[in-house]
């Protein structure tokens, strides 16, 4: 049974895919391939997150686990932010305040 309901899954995915679309760009570029465009959040559950990109004409998915399993909405965003920032220290670029 997965821990959060589609309306969760699909509210967190509109807001990362309308409103920081390029935080998912650099997760994509960090933990999946440099080349990345295109990128969107595609699914989550308890585990990680799951983000769709492109390289060249190629589609690719990488899932990104979270630091911890998490179980509540609110855990939901700290784990997004953690992520991008480790992006952004992987990538060697300053990452935003959310």
């Amino acid at each position: 049974m997965p821990t959060f309901s589609t309306d969760v899954v699909a509210a967190v995915l509109h807001h990362m895919n309308d409103d920081h679309n390029d935080d998912s760009l650099t997760i994509a570029r960090a933990f999946g391939d440099a080349d990345a465009t295109d990128a969107e959040m595609t699914t989550l559950d308890e585990h990680g997150g799951t983000w769709t990109y492109r390289v060249g004409d190629e589609q690719r998915t990488v899932t990104v686990p979270w630091s911890k399993e998490i179980a509540e909405r609110p855990e939901i965003r700290r784990e997004i932010v953690f992520t991008y920032r480790a992006a952004c220290e992987k990538l060697g670029i300053e990452f935003r305040e959310h």
